[in-house]
């Protein structure tokens, strides 16, 4: 028995126990097993709470060999999609099963088939909006990015599946992309929060100096040295990254990277092309005696910025000979030997220096007064108010930073197309709008509206929801905010921990009815932008994500 086969198959039987609200109906313990570990790929692949996750399971009848999907944000145009298929063994926890071939040949398949938008497809109820808001996007000219993720609880496809990827990377080209990941990938990135203690080799002479209490260090490192080091470690030199990996085919950042390496009349000069890698530890040292060529001994090192940088020279270099692409290739190195106490100071650093690509700043705003002003409020009223991503947690009692703005913006502010359709701008170019002035109560009510409406897009109560049910969800809480208010008769403004029991107790005695109410008026602004004529889930999905309903709704 693999070890981590068997670690992984602990925590896939825990969420068979503990959810299974989550899973496929009916008493077929080995289909629940599988849609567990998909679930469980999910949430480690994307570093999401398992509950988010179980929104992108689609699984069941009709779902094209999907068994789960992410549609991402658009950037620049484009957008990335990932696709999740499982593959679990229930009795073989070996861990050496190679992922089927025929999974492989239907995935290919699959690819070929969804995202043409006028290629007619039967879907399951899951899957089908999901598909229908991908192809509506592509029909308005955003480009899909598809990563297809392969997952199981043993070894990657055969050489045949491969040479079937191959032909259909030809027609693709970087496009589309297939990942395996398994049981080795989960316990691998469960094991990041270890600390890495490992020696650097740096090329040439280097700069050493203390700065106010702080030691810093500024050298030049082969990129071979920087593909050792990520074999070695891996991920878990990335803990405190707050970029993801983007992947080789879905950045034009690391494209260059890629391409730069490959070239051997620029590889030579990458170290100019190139912003460096930024590195902080608690300690590090080396042979003061020698003059170049340092061999730095670090602990706990950990790379802040760089880390697309270093996993595209990985990447980059596992697919050629080391020794050989990039020989002459170096880069930039900057070593920051800090105390533990000095956590705040760090993620000023990791803020300015993260600047090159798009970022999640959601944890660069948790130190923000206004979040923490939100802290104590929310804590004040009841509830547990998380600031970072990291601090992790679950239940009816925990309020997330990310599901404040995306309430607020909604409700509050009116902008429920920004809200769904804009996240990655929330803690961006949307913060000031969406935190300026605004009060734990305030907040905390949109959040509570917000988890209705979610909750019965997710279980509906109604055996014929509408069509348009799967957009609908930021406008329809927008529709109930406003018409909450007036009829307590106060403003935004108005509203705080003062009054909040009581406007929160009017919402809950009444929000059948308001429910109603904002389905009659999505219903009626729909008629009077198509008229009586029936409505594709693809314009559905185009009309809610332009916000082309707004002014009929009055907002």
């Amino acid at each position: 028995m693999n070890i981590n086969a068997s670690i992984i198959d602990q925590r896939v039987t825990g969420i068979v126990e503990d959810h299974p609200d989550w899973l496929p109906n009916g008493n077929d313990l080995n289909r629940k097993k599988s849609a567990a570990f998909v679930l469980l790929c999910i949430s480690t692949c994307l570093e999401i709470s398992l509950e988010e996750a179980a929104e992108l399971i689609t699984e069941g009848g009709n779902d094209a060999g999907v068994d789960g999907l992410h549609v991402g944000e658009v950037e620049d145009g484009e957008f990335l999609v990932t696709i999740f298929q499982g593959k679990y063994k229930v009795k073989d926890l070996n861990g050496d099963a190679n992922f089927p071939e025929n999974g492989v040949q239907k995935a290919v398949d699959t690819v070929q088939v969804l995202f043409d938008p006028y290629r007619k497809v039967a879907l399951n109820e899951k899957i089908a909006p999901k598909i229908e808001e991908i192809r509506s996007l592509i029909r308005d000219a955003y480009l899909p990015n598809v990563r297809v993720i392969l997952c199981n609880n043993g070894a990657q496809w055969t050489e045949q599946a491969d040479n079937w990827i191959d032909e259909a990377k030809k027609d693709y080209g970087d496009k589309v992309d297939f990942v395996h990941f398994n049981h080795d990938s989960i316990v691998n990135i469960l094991q990041r929060s270890k600390k890495v203690d490992t020696t650097l080799t740096l090329s040439g002479q280097a700069m050493v100096e203390d700065m106010n209490y702080m030691r810093v260090l500024v050298g030049r490192v082969s990129v071979q040295e920087i593909y050792r080091l990520f074999n070695d470690h891996g991920d878990k030199l990335l803990e405190r990254n707050i970029r993801r990996y983007l992947g080789l085919h879905t950045n034009r950042v690391n494209t260059a990277i890629h391409e730069t390496l490959c070239d051997p009349q620029r590889s030579d000069k990458f170290y100019f092309y190139n912003n460096g890698i930024t590195v902080v530890c608690d300690k590090f040292d080396y042979n003061a005696f020698q003059k170049s060529d340092y061999k730095v001994q670090l602990k706990n090192m950990q790379v802040i910025n760089g880390g697309q940088t270093c996993k595209t020279i990985q990447e980059t270099l596992s697919g050629v000979l080391p020794g050989i692409v990039g020989e002459s290739a170096y880069v930039m190195v900057r070593v920051y030997q800090l105390a533990e106490t000095d956590k705040d100071f760090v993620q000023d650093i990791t803020y300015a220096t993260n600047s090159q690509n798009p970022v999640d700043l959601r944890d660069l705003r948790s130190n923000d007064e206004i979040q923490k002003q939100l802290e104590i409020g929310i804590t004040d009223l009841g509830y547990t108010y998380k600031r970072q991503r990291e601090e992790g947690g679950g239940g009816s009692n925990i309020i997330t930073s990310s599901i404040v703005a995306e309430s607020v913006l909604a409700i509050w502010r009116k902008r429920p197309h920004q809200a769904k359709f804009r996240r990655k701008d929330h803690f961006g170019k949307l913060y000031e709008d969406i935190f300026k002035e605004l009060n734990a109560a305030q907040a905390l009510l949109a959040v509570l509206i917000f988890r209705v409406v979610e909750n019965e897009r997710k279980r509906p109560t109604s055996s014929t929801p509408p069509d348009y049910m799967p957009y609908a969800s930021h406008y329809i809480s927008m529709l109930i905010g406003r018409k909450l208010l007036d009829d307590m008769g106060v403003s935004l403004t108005d509203v705080s921990h003062r009054d909040f029991q009581e406007i929160f107790k009017k919402f809950v005695d009444n929000q059948a009815g308001y429910y109603t109410s904002a389905l009659k008026d999505v219903t009626d602004a729909l008629k009077d932008c198509y008229g009586d004529r029936v409505i594709s889930l693809q314009q559905l999905s185009a009309t809610f994500r332009r916000g082309d309903l707004l002014e009929m709704l009055g907002s």
